[in-house]
């Protein structure tokens, strides 16, 4: 059979090794950290984890100049851990959870905060507010057998250099296996798969011109730049 057009190529991270993490889907952890759920309003000690999801061709690779993107005047940043999938599974197990992944990066979850509030308040999906042309950056991916096990260590945000988001994975409501295990009973989770796991506290706006450097112990550091809107 011919095609009416040409596929859209596939979205390869780069990893340590110098190989390419080919991005198969994008689940996201929402409010995985009490403080930040606290600063959206919610009581994270009441509420099960939730994710969302984005699609694969938002991703963006470390150093990458971002769009400020249309129909908002509210675009924040959240600094996440990444976890790269790399081997397929269907009700994982907690103890079992780190057999399937790959590697760790560095990510950033950007948001149409206005557009998600507004989606909130009406019960609507939050997609129009999370799920963004290049809203899904993301550093060199290691692998797993370069990092230590990624349940604590700092995380941090800086803007234009001056620190906006500090915390520890330690703090995360669900851990690493736990996110694994709560999404897999869900969906078969595939190699390919990215898991952006949840930001601290501290999240905000940026403008164009504005440069944001995630950093997480043990990983190399995401850089990106706000460029100005299309």
């Amino acid at each position: 059979m011919n095609l009416a057009f040409a596929p859209l190529a596939p979205t390869i991270v780069p990893v340590t090794t110098g190989e390419g993490f080919p991005v198969r889907r994008v689940f996201c952890i929402g409010r995985n950290y009490a403080a930040h759920a606290r600063e959206m309003g919610s009581d994270p000690d009441r509420e099960p984890p939730f994710f969302f999801t984005k699609w694969a061709e938002v991703v963006v690779p470390s150093g990458t100049e971002i769009s400020y993107p249309p129909e908002t005047s509210s675009y924040h940043y959240e600094a996440e851990l990444v976890v790269a999938i790399g081997k397929a599974g269907r009700n994982i197990a907690p103890e079992r959870a780190h057999d399937h992944i790959f590697g760790y990066a560095c990510g950033l979850d950007m948001t149409r905060r206005d557009l998600q509030n507004d989606a909130k308040g009406k019960g609507r999906p939050w997609d129009i507010g999370k799920n963004v042309e290049q809203s899904a950056p993301i550093g060199l991916i290691r692998p797993a057998a370069q990092c230590p096990a990624m349940d604590t260590g700092a995380i941090t945000l800086t803007r234009n250099g001056e620190a906006k988001q500090t915390g520890d994975l330690g703090e995360m409501i669900w851990p690493v296996a736990d996110v694994i295990a709560y999404i897999s009973r869900f969906y078969e989770l595939r190699p390919g798969d990215l898991i952006y796991t949840g930001t601290p506290e501290g999240v905000g706006p940026v403008t164009p011109g504005d440069t944001l450097r995630v950093h997480i112990d043990g990983l190399d550091d995401l850089t990106i730049t706000i460029g100005a809107p299309k």
